[in-house]
């Protein structure tokens, strides 16, 4: 028991740091709010909504060329872990939305939208890596939005988002295991690789 306590002593005393700079950047942030970035942030946070997210990947399916079908399905894998692993997270730690929102489906850690932002840019960036440098920039807009409409702390996006980069990388590290060296091509085993450009 002594050690139980010990160890949730040590944990506890160690995220204190890291609450009180989540309340003074959301202290700054919300400062400087300005209202000719309200419509862009509210539009950024916008894009992580599944309506969104499953159309874009809908239209990337039919427009994208043949190896479209294989992009949407390893995307879909990554987004399976990252969402088991968010929504179990959330669940467990059940904190308080700066906003003052206290919900245990809906907690603040880790953030969802962010998870999911950064699953995608890492599934289609394996797809378009020449985008890549519009992709990542995206995923960070929609992460510092959350944090902007105050509906997140810093360390809910930040923790989000290496969940969703991770959950793509051990996807892509299963599925090379799975092809036996023929690269990480379709996960529903078309035989496209999700990853030539067309």
């Amino acid at each position: 028991m002594s050690r139980v306590l010990l160890s949730l002593s040590l944990a506890f005393s160690l995220l204190a740091p890291i609450e009180a700079l989540d309340g003074r950047i959301q202290r700054a942030v919300q400062d400087a709010r300005r209202p000719w970035l309200e419509p862009v942030m509210r539009a950024a946070s916008d894009v992580g909504q599944p309506k969104i997210l499953f159309g874009a990947l809908l239209a990337v399916a039919v427009f994208s060329g043949p190896a479209g079908p294989a992009t949407v399905r390893w995307t879909l894998a990554t987004l399976i872990p990252t969402n088991l692993v968010v929504e179990g997270t959330k669940r467990a730690v059940n904190r308080t939305r700066p906003d003052g929102e206290s919900k245990r489906s809906n907690a603040s850690f880790p953030s969802s939208h962010a998870a999911n932002a950064f699953a995608v840019a890492a599934a289609l960036t394996r797809r378009w890596p020449r985008f890549g440098w519009a992709m990542w920039p995206a995923a960070a807009l929609v992460a510092a939005s959350r944090v902007y409409l105050n509906r997140h702390f810093t360390s809910d996006v930040l923790v989000g988002a290496a969940i969703g980069v991770a959950s793509a990388y051990l996807v892509a590290w299963w599925v090379a295991r799975r092809s036996a060296g023929q690269g990480p091509a379709d996960i529903a085993g078309s035989g496209g690789d999700a990853r030539r450009e067309v």
